[in-house]
């Protein structure tokens, strides 16, 4: 094996490839310390155990870091590794390794967005956000008959109208049209929209 090519991505670590493909990130004392070269012969063996003791190792360890510092969809969490250079194999032991703990559960990740999020936007809005993270549809259904029920999108709109300072007994037929457009686009049924009687009713018991 033939070391072709090291190429620096900061001052702290270099891409190496080995005969013409891309290898992995090491840094610079790892390179120092295997002493890679740009032409030099690099031991299968020793190959092997770069991958499998240094440059998995820190994929994994960065994987659970990920996830430490905030929740993320498994897409989101490949997308995170790929980003940082890790190779498609190991890539994937890092995120097999982490789910085995059950770490990456995008079922519960889609139960506790829906929970945060349900009394403030529609269904059509949390259900888009789902899919943009990479969750199936049938996750995302799944999460909504257990984490979502009808007065939620009534609430959402009650939460809207009062951070808006819209009260429907006193706003003009141009502002009531202005704000009915405004929920519609953001993906609220008409029938929870222009119901006027239930959503006096839940103003006012929100203010």
């Amino acid at each position: 094996m033939i070391v072709t090519n090291v190429e620096e991505v900061t001052k702290a670590k270099s891409k190496v490839y080995i005969d013409g493909e891309y290898a992995f990130i090491l840094y610079r004392k790892e390179i120092s310390r295997y002493r890679i070269a740009a032409g030099a012969k690099l031991d299968e063996t020793l190959f092997h155990k770069i991958r499998k003791e240094v440059v998995e190792k820190r994929a994994k360890l960065r994987a659970l870091h990920l996830l430490n510092d905030m929740g993320r969809t498994e897409q989101q969490l490949r997308q995170k590794l790929e980003g940082d250079g890790y190779p498609e194999d190991i890539l994937e032991e890092a995120v097999s390794y982490v789910k085995s703990f059950g770490y990456v559960d995008d079922g519960n990740y889609a139960r506790l967005f829906i929970d945060s999020r349900k009394n403030k936007k529609s269904r059509a809005e949390i259900y888009a956000s789902l899919l943009h993270k990479g969750i199936s549809t049938e996750e995302i259904e799944q999460a909504f008959e257990e984490s979502y029920d009808e007065d939620d999108a009534k609430k959402a709109i009650a939460a809207i109208l009062k951070k808006k300072d819209y009260d429907p007994r006193k706003a003009d037929k141009k502002e009531t049209q202005k704000i009915f457009g405004y929920l519609a686009r953001k993906g609220f049924k008409r029938e929870d929209i222009f119901s006027v009687s239930e959503m006096l009713d839940i103003y006012d018991k929100t203010v």
